[in-house]
């Protein structure tokens, strides 16, 4: 039993862009902060880079989709940093462990779904 979801913060680029990558950084530290407190112990989060995350979790997949939402919901109000107010989403796939297919291009393929269609969490399709 168990998911793995792949997270891509939306409107990160601006953040360095108009603050510097000093502050980008610092939102960066707050995203992990807020993910792994709104993940059940025992899941495994990773920064694959820039502003990418994967997160490794155990449960029914119930139980792991609930989690991508809660994750979803932490990016739901503005990190403060430096007085100022950013405002930053997340896009994510989850891809349950069926036991058929490529979980990691599933779970991207999703993502990128999430992102397209501005949905926040999309599951991906069972491989049939």
């Amino acid at each position: 039993d168990g998911s793995l979801l792949l997270l891509d913060l939306d409107g990160f680029k601006p953040v360095n862009d108009l603050h510097g990558h000093a502050t980008g950084d610092k939102v960066l530290q707050q995203v992990s902060l807020r993910f792994a407190r709104a993940l059940p112990s025992g899941a495994l989060l990773a920064r694959l880079g820039g502003d990418e995350f994967g997160v490794l979790i155990n449960g029914s997949y119930e139980e792991t989709l609930e989690a991508a939402y809660a994750l979803q919901a932490t990016c739901s109000y503005p990190f403060l940093i430096e007085s100022h107010s950013i405002k930053i989403g997340v896009s994510i796939g989850h891809v349950y462990n069926d036991g058929k297919g490529d979980l990691l291009e599933r779970a991207d393929a999703a993502m990128y779904e999430a992102k397209r269609s501005g949905a926040g969490v999309v599951q991906a399709q069972p491989v049939v």
